[in-house]
């Protein structure tokens, strides 16, 4: 689980990352991330709507999954960045062991980890 200091919350903090920030695409999911320009540790936020799927366990699980990933690299992320991943529909189909490479990969493509 991310630590408190990670993690980003909050509907107005969302909507302003979206809003201001840049969007990259993978295929499981897409990453709304904003440079805050600061020396704070990045912030994460990961949202599976109930369209992906209507049961809670799954939902959760793909949260867990993604957030483990970004945990196990907390060493090698940027400060000063409010990243929110949105999942898609072919989460579901993805197993966990790629997910959790996919999502690394992507945080390097988008700058976000070093």
């Amino acid at each position: 689980m991310l630590s408190q200091k990670f993690r980003l919350t909050g509907s107005k903090n969302f909507k302003k990352v979206q809003d201001e920030g840049r969007i990259f695409q993978s295929a499981s999911f897409g990453i709304a991330y904003l440079d805050r320009k600061d020396e704070v540790p990045s912030r994460f936020a990961f949202i599976v709507s109930t369209k992906i799927s209507k049961d809670a366990v799954d939902r959760n699980r793909f949260k867990r999954t993604m957030s483990e990933a970004v945990r196990t690299s907390t060493i090698d992320l940027k400060n000063g960045f409010d990243v929110v991943f949105l999942a898609k529909q072919s989460i579901t189909r993805t197993p966990a062991s790629d997910l959790m490479k996919e999502v690394k990969s992507s945080l390097k493509q988008a700058g976000i980890s070093k």
